[in-house]
């Protein structure tokens, strides 16, 4: 893991998500963020949301799913990589993240717990690829608590997070930082 994303994450474990221009205008004048996923854009702007994110002195972190115009295959981690200049990315697919790494980009995992068959496929494994993994739902407290154990990494409670009750358990069940776009939440 690349020491200085994983630093940025835990200095402030408050994780903007931005899912439009709007969001984004808002998060860069909040000078106590230190990191952003970017969860909009198409391959067409997604070079100058990454430049603005990188100007206000933020990491900036892809998310590689909700990019319009790219697709699940490897090959769109390396148009990251070469045409912007973002910190790392997110994804749902493991053959992206491995990528990532090769390229030394910070990587993010994402996994939807919506079935016992997810936690089963959850393995020690993930280690080696991920830096981190964000867990969707973040409202799982036993869940955060029991899947930090299992992989022994780093964990990141995003989805559904709306107040400081919400922030409070997830980082108390072992969440090193939570992500939401809630801007209530960006705020505490």
């Amino acid at each position: 893991m690349r020491q200085e994303f994983y630093d940025a994450v835990v200095s402030n474990p408050i994780i903007v998500a931005v899912k439009d221009e709007a969001g984004l205008e808002k998060c860069l004048k909040l000078s106590e963020i230190s990191v952003v996923f970017i969860l909009f854009g198409e391959i067409s702007n997604i070079s100058k949301i990454v430049q603005k994110v990188k100007n206000s002195g933020k990491t900036a972190v892809v998310h590689m799913d909700l990019i319009a115009g790219l697709s699940s295959k490897v090959e769109a981690v390396d148009f990251i990589a070469e045409y912007t200049e973002a910190d790392g990315i997110i994804s749902t697919h493991i053959e992206q993240i491995k990528r990532a790494k090769d390229l030394s980009l910070s990587t993010v995992y994402r996994i939807f717990l919506i079935d016992s068959k997810v936690l089963d496929k959850l393995n020690g494994r993930i280690r080696e690829v991920a830096d981190i993994v964000e867990i969707l739902p973040g409202l799982m407290p036993k869940m955060i608590k029991m899947i930090s154990k299992k992989l022994n990494m780093p964990i990141i409670a995003g989805g559904l997070i709306s107040d400081k009750e919400d922030v409070l358990a997830a980082l108390d069940a072992g969440a090193i930082a939570i992500s939401s776009t809630n801007e209530k939440v960006w705020n505490m």
